[in-house]
């Protein structure tokens, strides 16, 4: 089949893009053809002939930014009737865009990546739902969270933009599927919507290398700053407030040895004005852990890369690959990657028990691990983690016994399971609408 992507933006490193990449390379392993159409592209992620640039689908095109401010940030009463028309302007224009790849490319399925859950980008959204409710073509929502998980951010003081959020996400159609990352989503569109779900769990890739030292990584801890006799702590997360990094923080002031160095991985980019990086950057100052705590964004990316000067830049694999252990305190995730990606590094990793998702969808499969709740570190907690760290046979131990365990339930195999419910002999072909729907005004 020919199977076409949606998303606000790919080849990235945040959750949405990573297990979108997953899904891509599986679909394809099943012998789907596999057609892109995304607002920003980091990479090539399939053959560039199957890859359509639209940059109104992007989060930060002109048109996503002054709606999110229009209804979320900066809503002006006198405003009201301007955005509405902007709205219905720009989700008409994206909706031409699609319905002219779907023809283009001969499109059998099209996979909504999180546009149609979580309205960052109103108009992509509701141009979805339009071609949704104008076409017959099968439409498969991979959702990863959704705008109530977000407490006040999708509030708008406008009935009428409250009214549209709720009418377009999650989207709702006899020819759409959904698929969620985690229980308590399905459990939520099942009790609010009657929506039946597949759960697909975020995975990775156990039949590949990964995490292995070798002459490109060889020499990066010296490249942080790191000595030789350091024992180095990695968080590896983007720098956003809810991944709990100051407990991270408080867990190394806490351990005794002084050899023992946090290693936050993440870049700052999504984090609004840098708020919480400063945060961060002012609580290891106070608690005099300079030679303890290192931020190292300019040296650790998604994939390894050189500089303009030709200096190295390190992957995430490479990370773990020098991690003694993982920390991992987050205080809400949807899914939980970093989990599994220490997990699949044969990496101990340390974690809070994130609401909704980390014991019921994780933690009681069984995996070994020191879990604190509500972000307090006890004692009792940070020893077992100073022994952990120090005991080269306990460490060998878990992390042995957590791959094969995270093998079974979070693996590509998993997946392809997953993919062939969801997507096995759902070819709907479309049928074409009258174009009038998208008469547009280009004035």
């Amino acid at each position: 089949m020919n199977i076409g992507v949606v998303i606000g933006r790919i080849g990235d490193v945040d959750g949405v893009a990573l297990e979108t990449e997953k899904w891509i390379e599986v679909l394809k392993k099943m012998g789907h053809n596999i057609f892109i159409l995304s607002g920003q592209f980091t990479r090539n992620i399939v053959d560039p002939k199957n890859e359509t640039f639209g940059p109104m689908l992007s989060f930060f095109s002109p048109e996503c930014e002054w709606e999110q401010k229009r209804a979320f940030f900066f809503p002006r009463l006198e405003d009201l009737d301007e955005l509405l028309e902007q709205l219905e302007y720009a989700s008409n224009k994206i909706a031409v865009h699609i319905f002219e790849w779907i023809v283009s490319n001969k499109i059998d399925i099209m996979l909504s990546e999180n546009a149609s859950a979580l309205p960052s980008h109103l108009s992509m959204g509701m141009a979805i739902k339009k071609i949704t409710k104008n076409t017959n073509i099968k439409v498969v929502c991979h959702d990863h969270d959704y705008f109530w998980e977000r407490g006040e951010r999708y509030k708008s003081p406008f009935k009428e933009i409250n009214d549209l959020v709720h009418g377009t996400f999650p989207l709702i159609a006899p020819n759409v599927r959904h698929a969620v990352i985690n229980r308590y989503s399905k459990d939520t569109l099942s009790k609010k919507f009657g929506i039946e779900s597949v759960l697909v769990p975020n995975v990775m890739d156990f039949n590949k290398p990964y995490a292995k030292i070798d002459e490109y990584n060889r020499n990066m801890l010296s490249d942080i700053g790191l000595k030789k006799s350091d024992i180095p702590i990695f968080q590896a997360t983007r720098i956003v407030k809810r991944k709990g990094i100051e407990t991270a923080i408080e867990l190394i002031e806490r351990i005794k040895d002084k050899k023992v160095k946090l290693i936050i991985t993440g870049s700052y980019a999504d984090d609004a004005r840098y708020g919480y990086y400063r945060k961060l950057v002012k609580l290891v100052k106070a608690k005099g852990l300079n030679n303890r705590v290192y931020f190292s964004r300019n040296k650790i990316l998604s994939k390894r890369e050189k500089t303009s000067r030709g200096e190295k830049i390190y992957s995430l694999s490479d990370a773990y690959a020098h991690a003694r252990a993982c920390t991992y305190f987050s205080k809400y995730e949807g899914f939980g990657n970093a989990f599994v990606e220490a997990v699949l590094a044969k990496r101990p990793v340390f974690v809070n028990n994130y609401k909704p998702v980390f014991w019921p969808d994780i933690g009681s499969k069984g995996f070994k691990t020191v879990m604190i709740e509500n972000n307090v570190l006890t004692d009792k907690a940070v020893s077992e983690i100073s022994e952990i760290i120090h005991n080269d046979k306990l460490r060998k131990e878990i992390t042995e016994y957590n791959f094969e365990l995270a093998k079974k339930y979070f693996s590509f195999d998993v997946l392809e399971e997953k993919l062939t419910e969801l997507f096995a002999n759902e070819i709907i072909k479309i049928n074409i609408p009258d174009m009038q729907t998208y008469k547009i005004d280009e004035k």
